[in-house]
């Protein structure tokens, strides 16, 4: 049996000794962005997100080998435990391989067969499955046990009986299983049917054929729901009379006893396997479906968590609405609340006067450049009114409509009201939504995740598994950007590497009896922070009133000394580098010679990059270098687009079938996975990501069903 880092070095194609590597240092209580950050040398510059696939394949070897041993030490203590099965389990690479040995051996609940057994039927059964030569007419071999005292009557009772045994008996036999099983993975065909008369959404899937092995995930996930409905009937088969002949093959032997052996064949199939399996593939697709849904949705996260700010401006956020009106706050540059209002722009003629009248004296006292509008309800009156709010100022304010997806969960929250408790709750959503526009990753972080929406059937998959995915997520987002320590609320400061809600609550709560932290060292004051915390968050952590410049980088303390003999083998001084005057520092390191100068230094060639990039910028924002969000001055409606206008575009979300294309018109325009580009691909996200700006043509709108299709190749020729 291969050992779990050969398994993982070869599944990954990576080395066995940076595997083991990586093992260890999670062993050790590292956290995947300190690990992929910080120990580049150890595992060979592995990104976070190998390292994510490396911890939880890991978590999952080690769970198989711990079955294993639960299952051989349960057959053991029966009794039944031989080598040769001892070295099937520990040979079995999933999971299921090993519940498949484990099934005759498992306690089960009363069954047909178990009735049977206790009726003293097995001797029977045995001498039936054997099926010998000279065994004699069955029902004179039956006719011993018929035993009115035990339940069987009649010799057709006995016989019954021991049908049942024997066909429990092939439906625990593994290797039978093992082939059935690809069967239906290879040559299964899933098949739904309409549960209802009534009309529906799964529409699509009611008289729906697809073999197994071409379901795509969100139909799996779609045909779920369509069942869980009711509005569906699905089901998964094999061809029947292929896979009994796979099943009379490994039972029926010759003449003796023949059409009985067929029969309990039959039995076990119909009545046991075929179920059986059924439960099993459906579950499997589910689960590959889920995987697949839990990825896109965190790949579409990422980007979403990593939209460049629109830093230091006095920013207007507008929460839409019709009934309570549109919710209104004002925030300067680094987020605080200046002023609140509500209007009702949608009221009528006189009511949307008076908002813009009231919004442009706001504007004007506090020097508003960005306006931020929630996307939800009455936006599309809401972006109007703001549109003729910047043209009576006279420009030099633009807007920007922001996904507020989850604000709502924000402002009702704990923490909403511990930020803002002088605040009615949809005056919080509203400074929510200027905050998004600001610094969206400090914003998103005060909310689940989940509750951010941009994936497809979230609610369908299994939540825990989500939660800790999209968590992942966060966390390398928030340690890739780095965090200002006098500044980070605590949701930000828990997602930073080795702290969690103590530490993170413990650092605001010295932040405010102390003052401001002059230095990174000063962490190793803070209550319940330990030296193991201090090594893992240290490094994502910035202080830019520090007297040390690197404590406003991503260098880790343990390489400052590195760092500073860097700067002296390049000719630098620390004055050049408080003046960000480093910016020939790569080519410097290169003339100079990277390994030399690293073993100088005392760390490894990667290391010494990281420190010489980090020098380059101190300070740096990795946001800064994506493209700048779109921001508009006038309005869009659907009715103003034509077939072949080309418009730009921002990317809201990608799912199996497409992207969705904000292009400013209150509908997000769809472009289809054969409109992404002029080649074949897989999956959309092959080609963008969440919030990519990209150029697109209008194919077609309908203006009653809302429908926007958009190309993009069109855009290339």
């Amino acid at each position: 049996m291969d050992s779990i880092v050969q398994i993982i070095a070869a599944e990954l194609g990576r080395s066995e000794a940076h595997v083991a590597a990586v093992v260890e240092l999670l062993d050790e209580g590292n956290t995947v962005p300190f690990i992929a950050r910080y120990r580049k040398e150890l595992h060979g510059s592995m990104d976070d997100t190998t390292l994510r696939t490396l911890e939880e394949r890991l978590a999952y070897l080690r769970s198989l080998q711990e079955r294993r041993e639960t299952v051989k030490n349960s057959i053991a203590e029966q009794g039944k435990l031989t080598d040769e099965l001892a070295a099937a389990i520990d040979n079995a690479k999933t999971l299921s391989e090993v519940e498949d040995l484990y099934r005759p051996y498992k306690p089960k609940r009363r069954t047909r067969a178990t009735v049977a057994k206790e009726k003293g039927l097995e001797p029977l059964a045995d001498l039936i499955f054997a099926q010998s030569d000279d065994l004699p007419d069955l029902h004179l071999l039956a006719e011993p046990y018929v035993d009115a005292e035990k339940g069987v009557e009649t010799i057709e009772d006995a016989l019954a009986g021991a049908s049942d045994i024997i066909a429990e008996r092939i439906s625990d036999d593994a290797a039978l299983r093992k082939t059935l099983r690809t069967l239906y993975e290879k040559k299964g065909m899933v098949r739904s049917a309409a549960a209802t008369e009534d009309d529906s959404v799964y529409r699509l899937y009611y008289d729906f054929v697809q073999p197994v092995p071409r379901m795509q995930g969100h139909q799996v996930l779609a045909l779920n729901r369509g069942e869980k409905e009711g509005f569906l009937k699905v089901d998964v088969s094999a061809d029947r009379d292929f896979a009994l002949s796979a099943v009379y093959g490994a039972f029926v032997k010759g003449k003796s006893a023949r059409d009985f052996m067929r029969a309990a064949c039959e039995d076990a199939y119909d009545r046991l396997i075929a179920p059986s399996l059924e439960r099993e593939l459906r579950t499997a697709l589910t689960d590959t479906a889920s995987e697949g849904a839990i990825r896109m949705f965190a790949l579409n996260l990422k980007p979403l968590l990593m939209q460049p700010p629109v830093k230091g401006r006095v920013t207007m956020g507008l929460d839409p609405g019709y009934a309570h009106g549109c919710k209104v706050a004002v925030v300067d540059g680094t987020g605080k609340v200046l002023d609140t209002t509500v209007v009702y722009p949608t009221q009528g003629d006189k009511q949307k006067r008076r908002a813009i009248d009231t919004l442009k004296v706001m504007a004007k006292r506090h020097g508003v450049a960005h306006i931020a509008i929630g996307n939800g309800t009455a936006s599309r009156e809401t972006e109007q009114m703001a549109v003729e709010l910047i043209g009576e100022l006279g420009g030099g304010v633009s807007y920007m409509i922001v996904n507020e997806a989850g604000a709502s969960v924000y402002s009702a929250s704990k923490l909403a009201a511990e930020e803002f408790p002088d605040y009615d709750v949809n005056l919080r959503s509203a400074v929510s939504i200027a905050r998004r526009l600001q610094d969206p990753l400090a914003e998103l972080v005060k909310i689940d995740p989940k509750a951010i929406g941009v994936g497809q059937y979230q609610h369908d998959m299994p939540q825990k598994r989500l939660g800790e995915a999209l968590d992942h997520v966060v966390e390398d987002c928030v340690n890739a950007v780095g965090v200002d320590l006098n500044t980070a609320s605590a949701p930000l400061l828990e997602r930073v590497a080795g702290l969690n809600a103590t530490t993170a609550k413990n650092i605001v709560a010295y932040r405010e009896e102390s003052g401001a932290f002059t230095t990174r060292r000063q962490l190793l004051k803070v209550a319940k922070l330990g030296p193991k915390a201090f090594e893992q968050c240290a490094g994502f952590l910035r202080v830019p009133e520090s007297r040390n410049v690197l404590d406003n980088t991503g260098v880790h303390p343990e390489s400052y000394d590195a760092a500073e003999r860097l700067l002296e083998l390049l000719d630098y001084d620390k004055a050049a580098l408080r003046k960000g005057a480093l910016s020939d520092i790569a080519a410097r390191l290169d003339a100079y010679g990277a390994e030399k100068a690293a073993e100088a230094c005392g760390v490894g060639v990667p290391t010494l990059r990281d420190i010489a990039k980090e020098l380059q910028k101190p300070g740096r924002d990795p946001r800064d270098e994506l493209p700048p969000p779109i921001l508009r001055t006038d309005v869009l409606e659907i009715k103003d687009l034509k077939p072949g206008m080309p418009l730009t575009g921002t990317v809201r979300n990608v799912v199996d079938f497409g992207v969705f294309v904000d292009i400013g018109v209150h509908q997000d325009g769809l472009v289809h996975i054969s409109q992404v580009c002029d080649r074949y691909i897989k999956h959309p996200s092959e080609m963008v990501a969440v919030g990519d700006i990209v150029k697109v043509v209008v194919l077609d709108v309908d203006e009653k069903k809302k429908r926007i299709s958009l190309s993009m190749k069109q855009t290339k020729k």
